[in-house]
């Protein structure tokens, strides 16, 4: 349903847009498209998750929706303000730090261990509240990050909440897996317009509500198999591995950016060219190439945490990030035996 919406919405939005001269002409150094192209696409994902989500919305849930929606339109708002107008980073990150507030102590949506990582299980009230606004401000802002080529952040979107709703679903969990299949339509709606050539993006409005989305889902799914709870019985063994497998593109792009702009003394949050998408482009590959060769590999590490997940939390994660680590040297490889051949072909024309 929430695909039919998204799919006849987003025609009379491109239309508004074209009216109104509502194109993404912002940050001309670091586009890869033309000018032209609305970046309101955001908002008929956000109106088809909505009316679908509060069409089957239940107040006695695990999830409560009117939380959950609440975080939603503060983080569509200020989405829609960077996409017509730009918003400060400070004010982007006060409105996410709110939404996160929000959902952590009214929606109780909350890390309540470390499950093991680093030989850590049970954490104070206090380290649980840090550690979970802190993690859905990251994620939120990962798929904000990721949203640099055709059909990628949609497309990750998509697998994310389809993963989940699947896995919600085995777990009896009909309520959350509504949300997250309402996620999957609106974005399968979008796509049919964001894939090359791309048509409409979605912008922050878009991106941000993708990442909390995700993240939300992601927490609750490991809280919901949580070992040793008196509410449930744990249906998917070593949860946060499962959860960072599903989340591993955004999550381990965002971390090793942040972590080199770190590096070289440079802001973490000041945008650059050096994304996972922009070294796959440079390597010769077309938006919709690098869009799939992404998608699949994080599918990879999906099949990868199902078969594997007898090996416990922290060797999984250990390993997700070795083999991250290594896929990246590969690309850094590939890239310099390119440059060079490039190099040498311009130095014997000239």
């Amino acid at each position: 349903m929430s695909g039919f919406v998204s799919l006849t919405a987003l025609p009379s939005i491109m239309f508004i847009a074209r009216e109104r001269k509502l194109y993404d002409d912002f940050h001309q150094e670091r586009k890869t498209h033309q000018s032209g192209i609305s970046r309101l696409g955001g908002v008929g994902i956000f109106c088809s998750f909505t009316i679908i989500s509060l069409l089957f919305a239940r107040y006695d849930s695990v999830l409560p929706t009117n939380i959950l929606l609440t975080a939603c339109i503060m983080l569509f708002a200020v989405g829609l303000k960077d996409d017509l107008a730009g918003a400060g980073p400070g004010t982007k990150f006060f409105i996410q730090f709110l939404a996160s507030a929000i959902l952590v102590f009214l929606g109780d949506v909350r890390l309540t261990s470390m499950y093991g990582v680093f030989g850590i299980s049970e954490i104070s009230f206090l380290s649980s509240i840090v550690l979970s606004i802190t993690t859905i401000m990251f994620m939120i802002n990962a798929f904000n990050l990721i949203d640099g080529i055709d059909g990628l952040a949609g497309t990750l979107g998509l697998i994310v909440n389809l993963t989940f709703g699947i896995m919600f679903l085995h777990m009896g969990q009909g309520e959350i897996a509504t949300l997250a299949f309402s996620m999957v339509g609106a974005l399968a709606g979008f796509l049919y317009y964001n894939y090359t050539p791309s048509k409409i993006f979605m912008g922050d409005t878009g991106s941000l509500l993708i990442g909390l989305i995700s993240v939300v889902l992601g927490i609750k799914f490991i809280e919901l198999n949580k070992f040793g709870s008196t509410e449930v019985t744990p249906v998917f063994i070593s949860a946060p591995a499962t959860a960072v497998a599903v989340l591993i593109i955004p999550l381990f792009d965002t971390f090793r950016v942040f972590t080199l702009r770190v590096i070289k003394k440079k802001s973490p949050f000041k945008a650059d060219r050096n994304h996972i998408h922009h070294r796959i482009l440079a390597l010769g590959f077309t938006h919709l190439q690098a869009t799939f060769v992404i998608v699949l590999t994080n599918l990879f590490f999906i099949y990868l945490v199902l078969v594997l997940k007898e090996w416990g939390n922290f060797v999984l994660i250990f390993v997700f990030f070795g083999l991250c680590i290594l896929i990246n040297w590969i690309t850094t490889v590939l890239l310099r035996i390119k440059f060079r051949k490039d190099f040498k072909l311009s130095y014997f024309w000239e």
